[in-house]
C-alpha cells in the first residue's frame, strides 16, 4: 500500500486529490468505459447516491479532459445527470440533518422514535 498516497488523500494535501482516487480506465475499451458509467448511473437510482459520486469522481476526466471519442457525449451526459443527482442527494440530506436537529425536541415522541440514542429530558 502507498502510505504517501494514502496521507495525501486524508489529509487533503495535494490540491487535486480527487484525481489521486479516479480509477484507472487506461486499459478499458471505450464501450466498456460506457456500460460501466451507465450501470453507476442507474446504480445511484437504487437509493445508492454514493454511486453517482463515483461516477462523477471515475469518468470526468473521460467525459471533459479525454480527446473526443465516439462515447464521450453518452459519458458526459451520465456524468453531468450522476453530478445532478449526487448534488440533489446532498442537498436533502443536509436538509433533513439540519431541521432534525433543530427540531427534533418540538417532535415529541415520534422525534425520540427517529434517534439512534434516547435522550433524557429537553436541553
Amino acid at each position: 500500500m502507498d502510505w504517501g498516497l494514502l496521507w495525501s488523500i486524508l489529509v487533503c494535501t495535494d490540491p487535486y486529490w480527487f484525481v489521486l482516487v479516479q480509477m484507472n480506465l487506461e486499459r478499458v475499451s471505450n464501450e466498456e468505459k460506457l456500460e460501466l458509467c451507465r450501470k453507476y448511473y442507474l446504480g445511484g437510482f437504487l437509493l445508492l447516491p454514493f454511486l453517482w459520486l463515483v461516477n462523477v469522481l471515475w469518468f470526468s476526466r473521460e467525459a471533459f479532459l479525454a480527446p473526443p471519442f465516439g462515447e464521450q457525449p453518452r459519458i458526459k451526459h451520465y456524468v453531468v445527470r450522476s453530478a445532478v443527482g449526487a448534488a440533489l442527494w446532498g442537498l436533502g440530506l443536509g436538509v433533513w440533518v439540519g431541521l432534525f436537529q433543530t427540531r427534533r425536541n418540538q417532535w415529541g415522541a415520534l422525534g425520540d422514535a427517529l434517534s439512534f440514542t434516547q435522550p433524557m429530558g429537553e436541553p
